[in-house]
């Protein structure tokens, strides 16, 4: 037997068909992750980056306006010399525009000047999709972003907590000794940074309730909010933002809205001019000289466990792709996508989606006015294959000056997209826009619009190729695309109707069986040790019965092309591609984080439940991929 089948598939099918290059995996420098997903993103980043150096150099045609933009950002952050010669210089302004914030009086009268450059705000707002009326915009409020990852690292006793915290002290004390702060105004700006940060950390949400997304939506009156915030002026930055006050406003957060007062008040509001400054300053950091970025990435980097921060040419082709990524997208998408696998992948969707309106119209647990809701649903997924076939109006107000440092450039991109942002307020939705890029490694579904997104960069094997076998393309990619349908069904999705919007089209009885289903899923992967921890599975659920439906629904069209199946196939590109090798510190992050299981697990668990898996592999009981049948869940 050779080394990669020394562990049994009925054992550990994720280290069966991975083991082998795990052990010779080696995990980039500047990466947490490798295998997989990761392994193409670094393919296409490759790709794309030796593009933008031909671009620069002048031996490659620039195809559009989008993309000389994207080069001109990426030749600022590749300018080191200038860089390094401005060292702190272009944040100063900045950072002396919050010394003059002397009462909560000044405070007030700028915030609307504060609010469009992006400064560091005691609470965030924006425009998005309003879910009960998914055809237009709404305004939303939320609490700001916490230091460490979520609020339980907040709690006493939590070591891993303490010592992050330890970690973004001692940069932040480096980076404050760099400015023109004396040594008694850089340490009360740390100590009022913690306990400002700490104070936020007993009224936002954790990373579990967010997960729950449809609490997301929790409209209120203006009147109300603008009283809530008081006495920040929530009604004069409205007016001077958007020229009218809306009727309403989305709270994203009622708890922190709440305790707002406790938070921000005369009393704190010296806390918060330093919570401010600080912010600005790390914020700043990735886009100043090399010591300040370097300086500036010591805590990211402890926190998924990174040896190096990545090199300038990465940085400069990331930023490039972060701003200007749809352009970037569509021009991978022309350049790089085979027609011939859109078509068939297309196909295969579609294939998908029928088949998965087949065992709606069997399902044992709906009645049958849910069931019609539900196939109408399915009826109306739209599908976004590969790239858009145009770049949306906001890479026409993209502009920054050719003079500008790098740091002024972002800059003047991030205002020109808050802008656009907020000039939706009101306005109708854009469906036809895509939420991710061509050349991103990723799909995904959006509940808001009812569509599922399939950028061209994750149309490459382990999860589709022309040459692989039907069987396997439908474990890989065919698994994924029923898993992004099944968000549609899960359990935030499924409480959008067939437009999007946040509807009860259940009965609730049908309801009542769906939420015992998702709790039987919760139970199958909470408290399962991983990385020296332990899974949530009320954090995860909603991607397991995401996987859960992707397996289902591949696994019919398996049984319908007889002697054609091959199952063996089927469940071994499946665990091919969670393969995967992770830093421990970036594991530990993404357990507390992430509303995905990890990748082991998302290989291992969900073939549990399906009896192909063990009449394919002879799954026996006492072998350690056995569930008992009565323990296995299988909800669409």
């Amino acid at each position: 037997m050779d080394e990669e089948k020394q562990v049994r598939v009925q054992d550990d099918l994720f280290q069966y068909v991975n083991g082998a290059w795990l052990k010779s995996a080696v995990i980039p420098s500047d990466r947490p992750t490798t295998g997989g997903f990761a392994d193409l993103d670094v393919g296409v980043e490759k790709t794309l980056m030796e593009d933008f150096k031909a671009m620069a150099n002048g031996s490659k045609v620039t195809p559009n306006a989008y993309l000389s933009s994207a080069v001109l950002l990426y030749q600022k952050a590749l300018d080191l010399s200038r860089r390094n010669a401005d060292g702190i210089k272009p944040v100063l302004p900045r950072l002396e525009a919050i010394l003059a914030l002397k009462d909560l009086a000044a405070f007030n009268s700028r915030l609307p000047e504060l609010a469009q450059k992006g400064f560091p705000l005691p609470f965030h707002f924006g425009v998005d999709v309003d879910m009960k009326d998914t055809s237009h915009h709404s305004l939303l409020v939320f609490g700001p972003n916490l230091i460490l990852p979520d609020t339980p690292y907040y709690q006493e006793g939590n070591q891993q907590g303490a010592a992050l915290l330890q970690v973004y002290s001692q940069m932040a004390q480096a980076l404050l000794a760099l400015t023109p702060l004396s040594k008694e105004e850089q340490e009360a700006t740390l100590k009022d940074t913690l306990a400002f940060d700490r104070l936020i950390s007993t009224l936002v949400k954790s990373r579990v309730e967010w997960a729950d997304y449809i609490a997301n939506y929790n409209p209120r009156s203006f009147a109300f909010v603008s009283k809530a915030f008081l006495p920040l002026d929530f009604k004069a930055l409205v007016l001077k933002i958007f020229g009218k006050t809306p009727a309403k406003v989305i709270v994203y957060d009622p708890r922190f809205l709440k305790g707002f007062a406790t938070l921000f008040n005369e009393k704190n509001f010296p806390l918060y001019r330093h919570w401010a400054y600080l912010n600005v300053l790390i914020n700043a950091t990735p886009y100043l000289s090399e010591t300040l970025r370097q300086l500036g990435g010591t805590y990211r980097r402890t926190l998924i466990g990174l040896p190096e921060e990545a090199s300038i040419e990465k940085q400069a082709y990331r930023t490039a792709s972060d701003y200007f990524d749809e352009p970037l997208g569509l021009y991978y998408g022309q350049t790089y996508f085979g027609e011939e696998a859109k078509k068939d992948v297309v196909a295969m969707v579609k294939e998908i989606i029928e088949t998965y309106k087949k065992r709606m119209a069997k399902n044992k647990f709906l009645s049958a006015p849910t069931r019609k809701k539900a196939i109408l649903k399915l009826d109306k997924i739209v599908i976004k294959m590969g790239y858009p076939d145009k770049v949306g109006e906001l890479y026409d107000t993209l502009h920054f000056a050719s003079d500008a440092s790098f740091y002024d450039a972002v800059s003047t991109l991030d205002e020109e997209n808050r802008l656009f942002r907020w000039a939706r307020l009101d306005q109708q939705v854009d469906r036809g826009e895509w939420l991710m890029p061509g050349h991103m490694v990723n799909a995904c579904y959006n509940p808001t619009s009812n569509d599922i997104t399939f950028p061209a960069a994750i149309l490459q094997a382990p999860f589709y190729a022309l040459k692989q076998s039907r069987s396997a393309n439908l474990g890989g990619i065919g698994a994924v695309i029923g898993h992004e349908i099944s968000h549609a069904f899960d359990n935030n999705g499924a409480q959008c109707d067939e437009t999007g919007n946040l509807a009860n089209w259940w009965t609730k009885e049908d309801f009542k069986k769906f939420h015992e289903l998702t709790k039987a899923m919760i139970k199958e992967f909470d408290g399962i040790p991983f990385a020296g921890g332990k899974v949530n599975g009320t954090l995860v659920v909603s991607e397991n019965v995401a996987d859960n439906g992707g397996m289902a629904v591949t696994l019919e069209i398996m049984k319908g092309m007889g002697e054609n199946a091959n199952y063996q196939d089927y469940f071994l590109n499946w665990g091919r591609i969670w393969c995967q090798k992770a830093r421990e510190q970036y594991q530990q992050l993404l357990l507390s984080v992430d509303v995905h299981s990890p990748a082991p697990l998302r290989a291992n668990m969900q073939p549990r439940n399906f009896a192909e898996f063990y009449t394919t592999f002879g799954v026996k009981k006492g072998d350690q991929m056995y569930l008992d049948p009565a323990k296995r869940v299988v909800i669409w």
